[in-house]
């Protein structure tokens, strides 16, 4: 008997010996060591808790222009990766690649600022010719010129307004100015792939998933909100959603194409130079003899200045987070043609940028030496397009132009207000749009003033 209990005795201490894993000289449990649960990239970036602890002060962001601030997403949660969402994640072509590949950095340590050091990248689409590129080349290549990551355009107007030959001639003080203001919103790879735009809040956007086709509203319209994504969706008082939205449900994608948004490889002044830019008569075929309105005007005028709504027109001098000299506001005007090289319509859709000879005067430059070599009112497409609007519709019994031709009532003139006059533009701007303004260019028989 006392063999049997000293042997079932034994077999007690052999087992609790396993379980516990004690050493001949100390059989209590060891403590749980809570760095070596973070001591890699996984392993806090999974870890809320670590990630919280880790995360250093941050205020919410100030001023976004007309879209107003981003949305604020705290530090930890924007590099948070749950656990579900790394399983899925590693089991991905860029999941087996592991965290330093793209990112560089340490791995293997819970020292935040060790693990961040070396040649540890934030965002590596930012340097994409170095981190993409290796399996990417031709997107990377394109899209290195291409508009959505160098924004040629508003990179242009700066220079012709200051009166050099490229944005790298503009004075230091423009330069700065706008990478800390326009800049921000150019996008990265990643920005449409892989995390939210800063302009919505930053952060990963679905755990680290690689997205191959950017969430409209997640992505695009991120960036694209105060003129694209309101007038898309009818968020101004009185405009209501996109046909293309409410009948089609289009996204931005099928319109804008990948071939479009990476670009060609080509450099453009401004983006209706770009080839690949749809067009209205891409799916609306023999539209120039439907109906009569057509056939009369589809050489004068872009399809807009019928088909669009009221419109976000920004106003000037947001830079640097400043009150605007003149306030956003929904507006609609026609003026004449303001790229008439790359568009052949006489008259087109306008609207107001946000362009005043002292935008830079907060960097150290006064006055834009060449500003009224440039309109401030820019050719434009509205996405608020429905087929019958303000100027199409006709009340029963009425002439078909009697909401879009001029016509003089007493000593008022009905529908003036569709086009850009002299008398609508401040002092600083006529100069600079005297070469789009309608004044003694619409037809005589309307006998505006």
């Amino acid at each position: 008997m006392k063999t049997i209990i000293s042997l079932t005795g034994f077999l007690c201490f052999a087992i609790l010996l396993f379980i516990n894993g004690c050493t001949e000289d100390e059989a209590t449990l060891e403590p749980i060591d809570e760095d070596a649960q973070i001591a890699s990239c996984v392993g806090c970036h999974t870890n809320q808790e670590a990630l919280v602890e880790l995360a250093d002060p941050e205020d919410p962001p100030e001023g976004g222009g007309c879209g107003g601030p981003p949305p604020f997403i705290p530090s930890y949660d924007r590099v948070y990766i749950t656990s579900s969402g790394y399983d899925d994640f590693k089991h991905t072509v860029h999941g087996a690649l592991g965290c330093t590949e793209c990112h560089g950095g340490v791995d293997g340590t819970a020292d935040k600022n060790l693990a961040h050091s070396e040649d540890f990248v934030k965002h590596p689409s930012t340097i994409a010719d170095e981190t993409c590129a290796s399996c990417h080349k031709d997107i990377v290549e394109n899209f290195m010129t291409s508009l959505h990551f160098e924004g040629w355009g508003q990179k242009r107007s700066q220079a012709v307004r200051a009166g050099v030959g490229s944005f790298d001639e503009l004075p230091h003080g423009i330069q700065e100015g706008y990478n800390q203001n326009c800049a921000t919103c150019h996008a990265t790879c990643g920005d449409c792939h892989i995390t939210r735009p800063s302009a919505g809040g930053g952060g990963l956007y679905n755990n680290h998933k690689f997205n191959r086709t950017p969430n409209m509203r997640d992505n695009c319209i991120a960036c694209h909100s105060s003129r694209g994504g309101h007038a898309y969706f009818g968020i101004g008082t009185g405009t209501r959603p996109d046909v293309h939205l409410t009948e089609a449900g289009f996204t931005c994608i099928d319109c804008h194409d990948k071939y479009e948004l990476h670009g060609d490889g080509n450099k453009y002044d401004h983006r209706y130079q770009m080839e690949l830019l749809p067009s209205c008569y891409d799916c609306h075929t023999d539209i120039e003899s439907s109906n009569l309105y057509h056939t009369v005007h589809i050489e004068d005028l872009n399809c807009h200045s019928c088909h669009a709504q009221d419109y976000n027109t920004c106003g000037s001098c947001h830079v640097g987070g400043e009150d605007a000299r003149i306030f956003s506001h929904l507006s609609f005007k026609i003026a004449l043609n303001p790229l008439p090289e790359e568009r052949d319509y006489k008259f087109t859709t306008v609207r107001r940028t946000p362009a005043a000879p002292d935008s830079w005067e907060m960097y150290g430059v006064n006055e834009l030496a060449n500003f009224d070599a440039k309109p401030t009112f820019n050719y434009t497409t509205p996405h608020n397009i429905l087929r019958w609007t303000s100027r199409t519709k006709v009340d029963e019994g009425e002439s078909c132009y009697d909401s879009c031709h001029i016509i003089q009532e007493d000593d008022t003139y009905r529908n003036r207000n569709l086009y850009l006059f002299s008398s609508d533009l401040y002092n600083w701007e006529r100069s600079a749009n005297q070469d789009i303004i309608v004044d003694g260019k619409l037809p005589q028989s309307w006998g505006t003033p």
